[in-house]
């Protein structure tokens, strides 16, 4: 499936160039150019192609400002989209709908819309604003058909929606809004208590229709709305002391807090959930049946549960006090291992903040780390292993990253090919941790249960079986502390999230991906990985 890029708006940011030209037309893929300055309209185009050069910033300038590739027109309805194959989606930039990693799209608006679009049989085109109202304003003047910057419904909007002016598509995903304020300042722990500080939510969200409801009850609640911002936007003026507290959703607070450790969820606001549904564009209301369809399909296959795990799944606990001393070990410790983790993901194909972040579950980045179980060194290789992947001092930091960064590359590809994008990568360092024997017999006890042994969602239920004698007993490798390797790949999620979000951007997708985002098939397995040995249920798995 194809994908492409607009981005509108006007950015105070310096120059970035990322600009790829076409070599031969085959897969979809990406061209990125990014042009920023202060009053003057940020453009990213993605185009297709699979096999791209970097072009030269004179020739990223003539691409940028060449008017043939204007914006196509939008055609409305489910005929429209079909006759000219792609449909187009508005939202904003944040952790919770759309990010650019490394030149691919991730983000869990970017993951279900490329859902729909897949059903649909088309391309999907993106449009990103600079903030929640450009979004609807956008929508309901046809520029896109779906409008989905993680927007609640809300019953103010409702109201008109027999008008034309507002049509929600179904509800998906369910948040609270929250009150969330700097950890040492005002926390309000009450609704009445709020008064005391300044509050400020986005006008027309569902925080705001939350204050409305709840201002019915309490006495002099008051807030602040403003236009032009994002939710992730209000928590960065909290975290920088510009503003008490604001009123967001629960989901946009979890991203936040691991940029921003300094943020405390003060209180939840309003006693009932709010659900994220597109708005859909008023001349496109005849998609309406696709989508009640498609989202029936969505929730009774899992779709919706497996897009929760995939980016919601390791935010769901909060230690300020880890968080807050990785914080600190990335200004201390982490610079002078980052040169050799960004040289070992090059070699190996990997990530580097992903490989960054392994390393310090694995030794909190300490040279010289130690465990009982004889496991040593910054990446904690064990004897075998490192003999393995020609490391001949566990304790020696450059010789640790490089021989991590070389096992790791060969569990991702010895992984079955049914396995790929994030659930090959999770499914890579659960094995790196517990052992690839281990991961086998997580997959057959999955396979037991009629669940899909490719989904991590999956395999991260049956790893803590292992601990089971009932399971245990009837798999080739026997008792594991299952729960570890789960845990495990949570936190290293967790810290890479800190990481992509303070460091230079990542210079690779998180896994091997063709340009268009779809995961390009695992070679055959080279090399056999030490002291491993195959399920006899397993014997597809080892291809």
């Amino acid at each position: 499936m194809g994908l492409s890029v607009e981005k509108f708006g006007t950015l105070n940011c310096g120059l970035r160039w990322l600009v790829m030209s076409k070599k031969r037309k085959s897969a979809t893929g990406f061209a990125l150019g990014f042009l920023a300055a202060s009053s003057v309209a940020a453009l990213l185009i993605f185009s297709q192609s699979s096999n791209w050069s970097v072009s030269s910033p004179v020739d990223a300038v003539s691409a940028m400002l060449d008017p043939e590739p204007a914006e196509p027109p939008v055609s409305h309805g489910l005929e429209g989209i079909r006759a000219d194959g792609e449909l187009v989606v508005l939202t904003v930039a944040s952790p919770t709908t759309f990010r650019d990693r490394a030149g691919i799209a991730t983000g869990y608006e970017v993951d279900l819309t490329s859902e729909l679009a897949e059903a649909m049989g088309v391309q999907v085109r993106y449009k990103i604003y600079d903030d929640f109202n450009a979004v609807l304003e956008a929508v309901r003047n046809g520029e896109g058909h779906i409008a989905a910057p993680g927007l609640t419904q809300r019953e103010i909007r409702m109201e008109h929606e027999e008008e034309g002016e507002v049509i929600f598509g179904p509800a998906y995903k369910n948040v609270r809004p929250v009150a969330v304020c700097s950890r040492g300042g005002p926390a309000p722990n009450s609704l009445s208590a709020m008064s005391d500080y300044e509050v400020v939510a986005i006008r027309d969200s569902g925080a705001e229709a939350t204050l409305e409801v709840a201002a019915q009850s309490v006495d002099e609640l008051d807030w602040r709305s403003v236009d032009g911002m994002t939710g992730y936007g209000l928590l960065t003026d909290v975290a920088e002391g510009d503003i008490d507290c604001a009123i967001v959703d629960s989901n946009v607070a979890q991203f936040a807090r691991r940029q921003f450790p300094e943020l405390m969820r003060s209180m939840m606001v309003g006693s009932e959930d709010r659900q994220l549904a597109w708005e859909i564009a008023p001349q496109s209301r005849d998609i309406l049946p696709f989508l009640s369809d498609w989202f029936e399909t969505a929730h009774q296959d899992g779709l919706l549960t497996e897009l929760d795990e995939r980016h919601y799944g390791h935010l769901n606990e909060f230690d300020y006090v880890d968080i807050s001393t990785f914080y600190r070990r990335i200004e201390t410790r982490l610079p002078q291992f980052e040169p050799t983790f960004r040289d070992a993901a090059r070699e190996e194909d990997l990530d580097w903040t992903m490989l960054a972040a392994q390393g310090y579950q694995e030794s909190h980045w300490e040279a010289d780390a130690r465990s009982p179980t004889g496991v040593r060194g910054l990446m904690m290789l064990t004897r075998p292993t490192a003999r393995e992947v020609g490391v001949t001092d566990r304790l020696d930091p450059e010789q640790s990253i490089y021989g991590g960064a070389e096992y790791m590359r060969r569990i991702y590809e010895r992984l079955p090919d049914g396995v790929s994008g994030y659930d090959r990568l999770w499914m890579a360092m659960a094995a790196y941790n517990v052992g690839y024997g281990h991961l086998l017999d997580a997959r057959t006890l999955a396979r037991r249960q009629n669940l899909d042994p490719n989904r991590w969602s999956n395999i991260s239920r049956m790893l803590p079986l292992l601990t089971e004698r009932e399971y245990h007993s009837t798999v080739r490798h026997g008792y594991a502390r299952g729960y570890e390797p789960v845990r495990y790949v949570r936190r290293i999620r967790e810290y890479d999230e800190v990481l992509t979000a303070n460091v230079e951007a990542p210079e690779r997708p998180p896994f091997r991906m063709d340009n268009a985002g779809v995961p390009i098939p695992p070679p055959e397995p080279a090399t056999p990985l030490p002291q491993e040995v195959m399920n006899d249920e397993d014997e597809a798995d080892a291809g």
